[in-house]
């Protein structure tokens, strides 16, 4: 019982030196801690947005382009006549990366989607193509789709 109760005091005895031990307690220094001046408020600054820079037009179709286009589709087409419309579609879509900005592939998209019975689509695909087409047979050939 005495070896239980030294045991028990002696731990109690450990905690509180640990913990003192851990305290952030410092005592104040004799001089006061040092005050910083205050700052003077910032002006506000005006911010000007950007000049807009006009955007270029639609590039014309190069030559290297336009050979790679033709044959893509010439071939939609006759996959559209034959109604494989989804070879078609793939063609097509072939040739929009090669040449993103042509009238002349979103016109093929929106005729693919209108012998497919998908006018809404067709009508969609023609609205974007308008603000590529270059001429008026392009424009007015994709308007027809957006009627």
């Amino acid at each position: 019982m005495a070896l239980s109760h030294m045991l028990l005091r002696g731990t109690a005895l450990g905690l509180v030196i640990l913990l003192a031990s851990c305290s952030t307690y410092t005592p104040p220094a004799s001089a006061p801690a040092p005050v910083e001046p205050p700052q003077p408020e910032p002006k506000p600054r005006v911010v000007t947005p950007p000049a807009t820079v006009p955007q270029a037009p639609p590039r014309p179709a190069t030559s290297s382009a336009s050979s790679a286009l033709r044959p893509l589709l010439a071939k939609a087409g006759q996959a559209t006549e034959r109604g494989d419309y989804e070879q078609a579609l793939t063609l097509l879509e072939r040739a929009q990366r090669i040449e993103p900005d042509s009238a002349e592939v979103y016109l093929g998209m929106a005729q693919t989607h209108k012998a497919r019975g998908d006018l809404a689509q067709a009508r969609a695909t023609a609205e974007r193509g308008l603000l590529y087409c270059a001429t008026d047979a392009q424009c007015s050939a994709l308007r027809a789709y957006t009627r």
